[in-house]
């Protein structure tokens, strides 16, 4: 059995799924069953997963790549550890995008994202995310007013990166999260609260300058396994929902054309470290219900149609950039998830342009308006460099 409560968002209704008896919430907007994240119905659940949603505008125009490409501060998001290669001292940057506009009008994703370098081999940084969920007239399923409410999501991140050598770095990444989605409802008895948690993000990156066809290259390889932290649950009895633990492995390779064109192609993969949940005609899961070590390490081939099944669970993200002169960047890149675990697959593309200490960034998503609610999804990034040199050894 499957209770819904209804909170109308500006004529789009915010589903909020109650599978009795043992209460498990998922986050999905519209009629037609899209996550906050831009999946279908389909897709692994999870609480959070605004948690994965790509926030600049520089990997957000490269199919949503980026752990493996140049670092720069928004690093803190995709690789921790390459803030351990950043050239200047302190950096800072600001990213926001308009969410899932083609479904709701007033939905954003905010970023904020600050690095500073202690010596030459250590980095600490920091960031914020926020999801904001507009204005919302919150009704019962009878249509009967309960107000007005402001939903939102947010994470706190803390990251430390250090360099072994000259080519290779880890990272650590501490996260506090706090989901306000629900003021105050009750369902069955039960009331459904913000819930607070805590996660962590451990990372790898290598780079290695060589040569290519006679010219300048670069090439790097880098691993993120991010939102390793305790389950999540909206009430005191309900159902606990895994953290979108997630890993992340990509690698990129830069070939300097001569002094003016510089090229870097990349790839990520991304798998979710979730069990595939299961669940009977009244709601109780039969089977993914387990601790969060077991989760993360049978995630592999825990899918209920075997190894062909777990491969489906991968998303691919090929993406090309292109700098003229360290000036001006032009990138593409590509987005793909199986059909049937989602079914986000979008084109995007976007230009960068570097003015004194300043990055300007833009990224455009282009999906099929009949397919996809991320269409003409756009973002806006700004970085600041504030200094140029290199900090002392210590």
């Amino acid at each position: 059995m499957k209770k819904l409560l209804l909170y109308n968002i500006k004529g789009i209704t915010l589903i909020v799924s109650v599978l009795l008896p043992s209460l498990t919430l998922a986050q999905v907007i519209g009629p037609g069953g899209t996550n906050t994240n831009g999946s279908n119905s389909g897709a692994i659940v999870t609480g959070v997963p605004f948690l994965n949603i790509t926030p600049d505008s520089r990997s957000g125009a490269m199919g949503d790549a980026g752990v493996a490409l140049s670092p720069d501060v928004n690093a803190n998001f995709w690789n921790p550890s390459k803030l351990a290669f950043l050239e200047n001292n302190n950096s800072l940057s600001l990213s926001y995008s308009p969410w899932l506009r083609k479904l709701v009008p007033d939905v954003s994703l905010s970023y904020l994202s600050y690095a500073h370098k202690l010596d030459d081999r250590n980095t600490i940084g920091t960031s914020l995310r926020y999801l904001n969920f507009g204005s919302i007239e919150l009704t019962d399923r009878n249509q009967q007013s309960l107000g007005t409410y402001t939903p939102n999501e947010f994470s706190i991140d803390g990251s430390f990166a250090r360099k072994f050598g000259k080519e290779f770095s880890l990272g650590v990444t501490m996260r506090y999260i706090h989901s306000s989605l629900y003021n105050g409802t009750s369902s069955e008895g039960q009331q459904i609260e913000p819930v607070n948690d805590i996660a962590a993000d451990v990372s790898a990156f290598y780079q290695h300058p060589g040569e290519e066809f006679g010219k300048p290259s670069l090439f790097a390889f880098g691993v993120n396994i991010s939102n390793i932290g305790p389950k999540i649950s909206y009430t005191s009895g309900g159902q606990n929902l895994y953290l979108p633990t997630n890993l992340k492995i990509g690698a990129a390779n830069t070939l300097n054309i001569d002094e003016y064109s510089q090229f870097t192609f990349t790839l990520d993969i991304n798998k979710l470290l979730v069990p595939t949940t299961t669940y009977d005609a009244s709601g109780n899961i039969t089977s993914g219900d387990k601790s969060v070590p077991a989760a993360i390490f049978g995630s592999f081939g825990d899918a209920p149609g075997g190894f062909s099944e777990e491969l489906k669970e991968i998303s691919y993200s090929p993406g090309v950039e292109y700098w003229y002169n360290k000036q001006f960047a032009l990138r593409a890149g590509y987005f793909y998830e199986n059909p049937s675990k989602g079914d986000r697959q979008y084109l995007t593309l976007g230009a960068g342009l570097k003015y004194d200490i300043f990055d300007i960034d833009f990224a455009y998503l282009a999906a099929s308006q009949q397919k996809s609610p991320l269409a003409n999804t756009l973002r806006f990034s700004v970085l600041i460099n504030f200094e140029s040199g290199k900090p002392k050894n210590k």
